[in-house]
């Protein structure tokens, strides 16, 4: 197995990416979760430094100033998300190979900067509707936001042809099957 790969999971939000990456992470003990950073708010139970790394925007942007990101986006005004340099390093130092959680844009930025290292894999929910009931279900937003999420989901579905996998999650199961396969070839290559 060569070293310094990355596996790069991105989706729209409700679309069943982060329940998918933590199967992966469960089943396959070469890979590390790659902690990105943000400005949003803390979700429900999330820490710093487990689930992300939050920063306010100004913090953000003094990390942009000292080129400490493979990349980063604005994703709203001043809600940046982005991944640290060094946190990719530390993966690869302990010898795994690194899963991304990631928006569209820094998914196919990702791709972009790893070339044949990566495999970047896009999370489609079965249609704008069931989205939608997700996020509703999911019950960590209020309805504006909501709104803004699944008008942003239908752009981002635009995305996927720019990731060598696509995965509709319409069936957990199946989903995590497929997925199972795509990241253990990819890891054994």
């Amino acid at each position: 197995m060569s070293s310094k790969k990355v596996i790069i999971f991105s989706a729209p939000s409700g679309s069943g990416k982060t329940t998918l990456v933590k199967y992966c992470l469960d089943q396959f003990a070469k890979l590390q979760f790659s902690i990105s950073a943000t400005t949003r708010q803390p979700r429900g139970e999330e820490k710093h430094g487990v689930d992300y790394f939050f920063h306010t925007p100004d913090e953000f942007r003094q990390k942009i100033a000292l080129d400490a990101f493979v990349e980063y986006e604005e994703v709203y005004t001043d809600k940046y998300y982005g991944t640290l340099k060094s946190e990719v390093e530390r993966i690869w130092d302990l010898g795994n190979v690194v899963i991304f959680d990631v928006d569209v844009k820094g998914g196919v930025n990702l791709k972009k900067i790893f070339a044949e290292k990566a495999l970047s894999i896009f999370i489609a929910p079965p249609s704008i509707q069931e989205l939608e009931n997700r996020l509703i279900k999911r019950n960590t937003d209020d309805l504006e936001t909501i709104k803004t999420r699944v008008a942003k989901a239908e752009e981002e579905l635009g995305y996927a042809q720019y990731f060598d996998e696509v995965i509709v999650n319409d069936d957990l199961n199946q989903a995590k099957e497929e997925i199972a396969k795509l990241v253990g070839n990819f890891i054994e290559a």
